[in-house]
């Protein structure tokens, strides 16, 4: 039998030489669709990859994988990081998901509704992604971020929207993070209010103070409107607020009971709202949508006073002798 032409004879060894790559390449389970998370690490190459790939079942034999290579001269683009992958890819599909963007190293970080700046400062710093009182510093220089609207000039105080946030640790900047939380309270509360802010006969800073209040006096959102129709009419009545929340502001623990005692009797404290007219100089927390709403949209009610039972349940009296019947019944002092 003749030699085949030289032509044929190419075509022939390019078609054996795919046959056998597909072999080599072959899926190490096909059924196996469900992703896992690959790790490469930094300065990997796809062959010395092999044998991490073949014992995490992703490759069916890393000799193949390295003879598949050779062939195809495919692998030489691997990226650094975590990468989604399945057993069910061929060679060529997982060497292009590795050399794919990696998967963001990030993690969530929740900031809770009514957490002050102390509070956010002190998780950031357990994280160990910040020294203890860079957030707080940054936090209380206003000017370097930017809103739609006039930023206070002293704190950000309840403009730092509670939300869980994924972040890269490893890409940390404390700046940005801040940026990101006002960039929050205005797409959630303040561009679809808009309209109603500016139409409303309070300032959108005495807003966001007043829902830090009910994020603290109401537990139940449904009933915050309630509590704002109140306190909004206290003031406008010139009422002093007699918020107890807004005494605890500046305790280093919020909790702590003795040290709020004495807040309470100190006519000085600019939070007092018992002892000083008025709503407190700044925000107490930061508040989220339910509460920025209810101060915004308040319910008009007879009522003037409120107590919570050791049930939660709100109890909202007209008078005096009514509130005082309600501390009774519930042993509320």
């Amino acid at each position: 039998m003749g030699a085949l032409p030289r032509g044929l004879a190419a075509l022939s060894l390019l078609t054996g030489c795919s046959l056998v790559a597909d072999h080599l390449g072959a899926p190490a389970d096909p059924d196996q669709t469900d992703t896992v998370v690959f790790e490469v690490p930094a300065g990997a190459s796809a062959r010395s990859l092999a044998p991490a790939l073949e014992a995490a079942g992703l490759i069916g034999s890393a000799s193949d994988f390295v003879n598949w290579m050779r062939i195809t001269k495919e692998g030489g683009c691997i990226k650094a990081g975590r990468h989604n992958v399945s057993a069910s890819m061929d060679a060529h599909s997982l060497v292009e998901a590795l050399c794919g963007v990696p998967i963001p190293n990030d993690e969530p970080f929740t900031v809770v509704e009514g957490w002050r700046i102390r509070e956010i400062d002190e998780a950031l710093t357990a994280k160990g992604w910040i020294q203890a009182g860079e957030y707080a510093a940054l936090a209380r220089s206003p000017g370097r971020f930017n809103a739609p609207f006039n930023l206070p000039e002293d704190s950000l105080e309840g403009y730092l929207y509670p939300e869980t946030y994924m972040v890269d640790p490893s890409k940390w900047d404390t700046a940005g993070f801040i940026q990101r939380q006002v960039d929050l309270f205005t797409t959630t509360f303040y561009n679809p209010h808009a309209d109603a802010i500016a139409a409303s006969p309070r300032s959108l800073h005495d807003l966001v103070v007043m829902a830090s209040m009910l994020e603290r006096e109401e537990p139940k959102p449904a009933q915050r409107p309630m509590v704002a129709g109140i306190l909004w009419k206290r003031l406008d009545n010139a009422w002093n607020l007699g918020v107890d929340a807004t005494s605890r502001y500046t305790l280093a623990e919020w909790n702590d009971r003795k040290a709020f005692l004495v807040q309470l009797r100190d006519p000085n404290d600019p939070y007092n709202t018992r002892l000083r007219g008025g709503l407190p100089p700044t925000a107490i927390g930061n508040p989220a949508l339910p509460s920025l709403q209810a101060a915004l949209a308040p319910t008009e009610s007879e009522y003037w006073y409120y107590l919570h039972d050791s049930d939660k349940v709100l109890h909202p009296s007209r008078s005096v002798a009514e509130h005082e019947a309600y501390r009774k019944q519930y042993n509320v002092y």
